[in-house]
């Protein structure tokens, strides 16, 4: 390898995902009111939005000098940036995040939320489940203590 830094796989084809994004940035700032004035309520969405995208234009044409990544192909360079960018600890917690989010609309705030923490103390700490069932309960009571008494916010 050379003095340049090499990419890193899927490095090229995220960047080009954040220019387009950028693009939807500046189009949904566009769609703001007002952005004939600098003080106008659509001028600086714009403005962040045509930095975004003159950014990732820079990175992108800087990167065109950068040697490829080492692999084979793009499904060895999907495979690699899938190992690299989410190992199974985050997929695995990402799923349960997920499942949370579900799981309040059908058993309420309190409920899924001591099932979430149970779960996912278990998952972390590898099976201590009676370690994990009192970091629930003393959570969950806080939780429940902060939002029902200090706040005083109905949780449904």
């Amino acid at each position: 390898m050379s003095d340049e830094q090499q990419l890193k796989a899927g490095e090229r084809a995220f960047n080009v995902l954040l220019l387009l994004l950028s693009l939807g940035v500046l189009y949904e700032a566009y769609q703001i009111a007002g952005f004939d004035l600098p003080n106008s309520p659509g001028a600086f969405p714009i403005l962040l939005g045509l930095i975004m995208i003159a950014s990732m234009i820079a990175i992108l044409l800087g990167q065109r000098q950068h040697p490829k990544p080492s692999t084979q192909g793009i499904l060895d360079e999907t495979r690699q940036f899938l190992h690299d960018h989410f190992p199974l600890a985050i997929v695995v917690f990402s799923a349960m995040a997920i499942a949370y989010l579900f799981l309040l609309e059908f058993l309420g705030f309190i409920p899924a939320t001591a099932i979430f923490l149970f779960v996912s103390q278990v998952y972390l700490r590898h099976g201590r489940l009676l370690a994990s069932l009192i970091i629930t309960a003393v959570a969950t009571g806080i939780i429940y203590a902060l939002f029902k008494l200090l706040f005083q916010v109905y949780l449904p």
